[in-house]
């Protein structure tokens, strides 16, 4: 195989700019982009060596930028006409086609040339229900077939004896009407467009289809006859010089994305969890929806997108409101300055770490494009070249100097306008429920939450404790019961039993929950050693444990009575704060701790609590 070195520098250089226009145009997934790149050089540099396709998975949270990122790749490497989209799906009716193979055909990609496919909501296509029972489903079952050596067998015998059949039977039907001395009839009639494609498609013909149109239908069927004793016809079509890129959403392994509407949660910490997401986590997410043998077929490029931190929303609102400023300046001729307190605004309002970048575009309409439309047009009728915009967040309004007139519109964000009406008293009862939860955070790990809130921008007033990763052990899972209970029983501790609230329900889930899988799961109580969530036929009596679940949560229960009483006046003042402020940082909790004789460490959002094993293995004696 003889080299074209040109050829292939050329294509570096397209490369390095498509690396440069990508990092441009994205926010947050330099590292992502970079590993894509990597991985389709030698697809897209030297495509003829190939022997399979390269196979690349993209997996994140929505709004992360998996499509978007895919289609950018497409126009910046000139590949529009050699790119398909493919949704699969098990139920009929969803799409024009059945098969992978049949929408390649359709799309024009059947000539074993370089071509970009992409499967994007993959987690829809599953093949295994959440019980483990197969789904039964005959669309799309090529798929497999194309990830495994990219060569799809073809199922054309029936179509092209239609062919002949359907010539055959027009031709009596000439011959019929001729007898009948009919004069118009058309002796040899041409390929229909339709036809045409599909017999391109099927023969591998090197004619554009307007020619193979033109052709007559016996031309076709002895195209179609030499074709099937030359028997190449039935061979599977190579596909090895596809790149296949795979997309989807993987709740299973992203375990935060069902905090879908969690406005209030540090970007940081979202980023810092998703960034923990290995390998090895997403094979695993991906055996509860598919076959381990196609499991295997997925390959091993998985690209996993880590949510967006606080500094990356801040750039993409930077990058938005200077792109709305250019605009305005190019269409209107009017200079636009906007304050930091408009970014400030829009990220309070915009940002839900969790559903990604769609929101924040979404507020920057409401909040700056669309009152920005009122200034220009005072701005258009007063002559004036410039607008000077800020935020009020005293008054609550938009200002905009306008000349020597200052402008002002009454403007509350949407979220702020959620958070302001959570009842005060309400606050309070959260405040004293989530420092009952750091509390006993504090007391049994030593360490401050990553992040207190009770004040949310929530239809139903609501706050967080939100703690680091916590090693799971027999010791650990008892203290994570522990600070679930802390917080409805801080409230009985403060407010007395008659006024306890009932936001206690989410918290007594996770403890039962957790002190169910430490008896029948893990076997960490002595009485019971089975495991007694075994199915599929070898399910166990689970009600022999049941009493002892009831008895640990009562015994869990006492203590972390008797562990908030022992520091009531920590929880008092860590109450009282958070009610005043509705929000405090790591660094605000350990002052206050330290404060009450209980010192805690400040942790960064990665930090994983781990019992120190390493110190604990010591070297045998020889």
């Amino acid at each position: 195989m003889e080299v074209d070195f040109q050829q292939i520098e050329a294509r570096k250089k397209i490369l390095e700019n498509t690396r440069s226009e990508l990092k441009n145009h994205f926010v947050g997934i330099d590292e992502t982009i970079d590993d894509l790149l990597d991985y389709i050089q030698i697809w897209y540099l030297m495509p003829e060596i190939l022997s399979r396709p390269i196979t690349v998975n993209l997996w994140g949270m929505t709004g992360v930028g998996k499509t978007d990122l895919v289609r950018r790749l497409v126009k910046c490497l000139n590949f529009q006409d050699r790119f398909i989209e493919i949704e699969l799906s098990h139920t009929e009716g969803s799409s024009w086609d059945s098969s992978v193979g049949s929408a390649l055909n359709r799309n024009g990609i059947s000539d074993g040339k370089p071509a970009i496919v992409l499967f994007d909501e993959i987690q829809r296509f599953n093949t295994l229900n959440p019980d483990g029972s197969a789904v039964q489903s005959s669309r799309f079952t090529d798929f497999w077939e194309l990830l495994s050596d990219g060569k799809l067998s073809k199922r054309v015998k029936d179509d092209l004896d239609y062919y002949i059949q359907d010539y055959l039977y027009q031709q009596k039907n000439i011959k019929k009407r001729k007898e009948r001395g009919e004069e118009d009839v058309d002796k040899n009639p041409t390929m229909g467009f339709y036809e045409a494609k599909n017999l391109k498609s099927m023969l591998q013909l090197d004619g554009d289809i307007s020619d193979i149109a033109e052709m007559s239908q016996m031309q076709m069927v002895e195209q179609i006859r030499q074709a099937k004793q030359k028997k190449k016809v039935y061979e599977p079509i190579d596909r090895s010089k596809t790149l296949i890129i795979i997309s989807g959403n993987l709740d299973e392994a992203f375990s935060m994305a069902t905090q879908i509407a969690e406005s209030d949660v540090d970007a940081d910490i979202f980023h810092a969890f998703t960034k923990k997401i290995t390998l090895v986590d997403i094979k695993n997410a991906l055996s509860k929806s598919f076959r381990p043998e196609q499991v295997a077929r997925f390959g091993n490029i998985h690209l996993i997108y880590a949510s967006l931190k606080k500094c990356d929303f801040e750039q993409l609102i930077e990058h938005e409101i200077d792109r709305i400023i250019k605009i305005t300046k190019e269409k209107f001729d009017i200079s636009v300055k906007v304050d930091r307190s408009i970014h400030k605004l829009v990220y309070r309002n915009g940002v839900f770490p969790v559903q990604g970048v769609r929101p924040v575009f979404s507020s920057l309409v409401d909040i700056l494009e669309t009152n920005l439309s009122k200034f220009l047009f005072t701005a258009l009728l007063r002559s004036e070249k410039y607008i000077d915009i800020n935020y009020d967040f005293v008054k609550s309004q938009i200002n905009a100097q306008i000349g020597y007139q200052l402008e002002e519109i009454p403007f509350v964000g949407r979220i702020d306008k959620i958070r302001e009406s959570n009842l005060r008293e309400t606050i309070v009862n959260i405040s004293v429920h989530e420092s009952g939860h750091a509390v006993a955070y504090m007391v049994l790990f030593g360490l401050a939450p990553l992040q207190l809130k009770s004040k949310l921008a929530s239809s139903y007033a609501g706050g967080f404790t939100f703690p680091h990763q916590i090693y799971e052990t027999k010791e650990n899972l008892i203290k994570q019961i522990k600070i679930y209970l802390a917080g409805g029983l801080a409230e009985e501790i403060i407010f007395g039993d008659k006024l306890a609230s009932v936001g206690r329900i989410h918290d007594r889930e996770q403890a039962t929950k957790i002190a169910i899988d430490y008896i029948r799961r893990y076997g960490f109580d002595e009485g019971f050693q089975a495991n007694y969530t075994l199915e599929y036929g070898h399910s166990m009596d689970m009600k022999a444990t049941d009493l002892d679940v009831e008895k640990m949560v009562v015994r869990m229960a006492s203590a972390t009575r008797e562990l908030l009483s022992a520091h009531r006046s920590l929880l008092q003042q860590l109450s009282w704060q958070l009610a005043a402020t509705g929000s405090l940082a790591a660094t605000e909790v350990s002052a206050i701790g330290l404060k009450y004789g209980v010192p805690v460490i400040v942790e960064a959002e990665g930090f994983l609590m781990i019992p120190a094993y390493n110190q604990l293995l010591t070297e045998p004696e020889h």
